[in-house]
């Protein structure tokens, strides 16, 4: 079949299917307007822009900014300290870690644990560590978080 172009570049089959892609995707361009986007109004109690929740994470680092930090680990939600001396009590030193569980912004997402020794002597021993202080911790960050939150919705 010299001539033909029923297997050519403008085969009627080929002109057709490319006319038809042609009109879908020019039906497809005239529906993306403008979309009303929530995010930049709301600020979620689900991020997930790194591992944990944006709001918790933030809060911690805020929270612990004046001791030296060991590790951070966004994408895992792990911050641990290194130990830090109070000026005001030279002979007591903590140690604290913090764990983020979960990406939304609920105060069970978040975990505290503390070490904290004493001098005795030449050496540093063990010492307890009040479940309070603990507590108080948590409120802290939690409230920070929070009021990180609410920043992000308010402007």
């Amino acid at each position: 079949m010299t001539g033909s172009t029923e297997f050519g570049l403008f085969a009627p089959r080929k002109t057709m299917t490319a006319a038809v892609c042609v009109a879908a995707a020019l039906a497809l361009a005239g529906c993306g307007g403008k979309k009303n986007d929530v995010s930049g109004a709301l600020a979620p109690s689900h991020v997930t822009t790194i591992g944990v929740n944006s709001y918790l994470w933030r809060a911690s680092l805020d929270s612990l900014s004046f001791m030296p930090l060991v590790q951070s680990d966004s994408n895992g939600g792990v911050i641990i300290t290194d130990w830090y001396v109070n000026p005001d009590k030279p002979s007591e030193r903590v140690k604290v870690s913090v764990t983020i569980l979960d990406q939304d912004l609920r105060a069970d997402a978040l975990r505290v644990s503390a070490a904290r020794q004493v001098r005795q002597g030449d050496g540093w021993v063990g010492a307890p560590v009040q479940a309070a202080t603990v507590q108080k911790l948590e409120n802290v960050i939690l409230t920070r978080a929070r009021d990180l939150r609410r920043d992000s919705v308010g402007g």
